[in-house]
């Protein structure tokens, strides 16, 4: 009989822990109801200048790591290809919507350890990508399979022609 109560009581430890998640989820999702629409990817892009696969990470608001975006299917992990087109940026996810980063939108790239809950081991473990909408700005993360080209995504991003205007 013991055994049995300490089951169900697991059970329900487990059923709380899943609704408070789930919970959290559908609170941050209200909470960022007002944030701008992201922009739809254009109907044609040019050819990518740069091509990477990889994880999509996830976007947070900029300058807080760990507050990440939870509208629609944003927040989603997952597979994905990043492509830098001349448009912009363009983040093929496998199982989920594509994300795009129009050029003029483009503030800033760099590498980092984390974003949106998730942590590497190395300094450079991610390229994390902050740009502009509606005067809001996020931090897009991905991890990507060789990371020996982050090197030339912070470069080709940061000398964006956008950038020059001292927005930086």
């Amino acid at each position: 009989m013991t055994r049995v109560l300490l089951v169900l009581l697991c059970v329900a430890f487990f059923a709380l822990c899943a609704y408070g998640m789930w919970h959290g989820w559908k609170r941050r999702q209200r909470k960022q109801a007002d944030l701008p629409a992201f922009p739809s990817t254009p109907a044609a892009l040019g050819a990518p200048k740069l091509t990477t696969t990889g994880v999509y990470i996830g976007t947070t608001n900029a300058g807080n790591w760990q507050d990440r975006i939870q509208v629609g299917d944003i927040g989603h992990r997952a597979e994905a290809t990043l492509n830098l087109v001349p448009e912009g940026v363009a983040i093929d996810r496998v199982g989920a919507s594509p994300i795009f980063i129009p050029a003029g939108s483009v503030r800033d790239a760099r590498t980092d350890r984390g974003l949106a809950g998730k942590v590497m081991f190395s300094e450079e473990g991610l390229l994390v990508v902050q740009w502009e909408n509606d005067g809001h700005l996020f931090d897009t993360g991905f991890r990507g399979d060789d990371k020996d080209v982050y090197d030339e995504w912070v470069a080709a991003l940061s000398h964006n022609p956008i950038n020059t205007e001292g927005k930086a």
